[in-house]
């Protein structure tokens, strides 16, 4: 069983005389269990509409969305709160801007761990100061921060030290899937290269799954096993990573791989 299923998804939005303006149409993928699948297209493409659905934060208006068999939207159902609670802590989204996710007013050590206090009655999470600290540190080696980096703020840190701070959060509740949402568009090329290469090491060291979404079709070859190409809230193409580099066969595809050129 895949780990995400996505099936007949569509979303409209209202348009300026009442009429639904579709963002996403009928798409449908699956993800497997430790893969990585690339959905990539232009700005306005419907991406992070299909990440939001996912994630529970916004309904579609028809199709399902299933997380290892269970129900994020069924028909015209969103799964209850107490189930999206479940859902929630094995799935989690690392955003764009790696300073607007973070609480200026909080200092590392308290955003890392609000996850596990938030969850803190769930089995197996300990909430203890002393386990709340260890966790914390630990969470900091593992995305490549010092120890005492959590006693400061969020100003502190280059961008890239921010997303990786986001990153640490995302991790502490140990997810089973990560939906990454333009992670490194608003870090320069050298800086987002490092945080790819971390995505690709804490994959293999956490046991996670990737949904990938980028405009930059050469960070999806990267790091993709997959890869689905959306154009106008549409899947234009899906297929194995190396077969949609080397052989796509949509013309929207073989703009976007001429356009760009490998930058790792």
């Amino acid at each position: 069983m895949a780990l995400v299923e996505m099936r007949d998804v569509s979303k409209s939005y209202p348009g300026e005389r009442g009429s639904g303006v579709p963002v996403v149409e009928s798409v449908s993928f699956s993800i497997a269990r430790g893969e990585t699948l690339g959905l990539v297209g232009e700005s306005g493409s419907g991406k992070s509409t299909v990440a939001r659905m996912l994630l529970g934060l916004i309904e579609p208006d028809s199709g399902s969305i299933h997380f290892d068999g269970v129900p994020v939207f069924d028909g015209k159902r969103p799964t209850s709160a107490s189930g999206m609670r479940k859902i929630r802590r094995r799935m989690q989204p690392v955003f764009q801007d790696p300073f607007a996710a973070l609480n200026p007013r909080m200092r590392v050590a308290e955003i890392v761990t609000e996850p596990l206090k938030i969850f803190r009655r769930e089995e197996g999470i300990d909430a203890t100061a002393s386990g709340l600290r260890r966790q914390a540190s630990e969470l900091m080696r593992a995305v490549g921060l010092e120890e005492s980096a959590l006693g400061r703020y969020p100003h502190e840190f280059s961008g890239g030290q921010r997303q990786r701070i986001n990153l640490a959060r995302a991790l502490a509740l140990r997810p089973e899937l990560l939906v990454l949402d333009e992670p490194v568009s608003a870090l320069d090329v050298s800086v987002g290269a490092q945080v790819v290469n971390l995505l690709r090491a804490l994959q293999s060291d956490f046991h996670l799954t990737y949904l990938f979404i980028s405009h930059s079709m050469p960070l999806v070859r990267y790091l993709a096993t997959r890869i689905a190409v959306m154009r106008k809230g549409r899947l234009v193409e899906m297929g194995d990573s190396e077969a949609i580099s080397h052989s796509p066969s949509d013309k929207y595809t073989q703009s976007l791989i001429s356009a760009t050129p490998s930058i790792i």
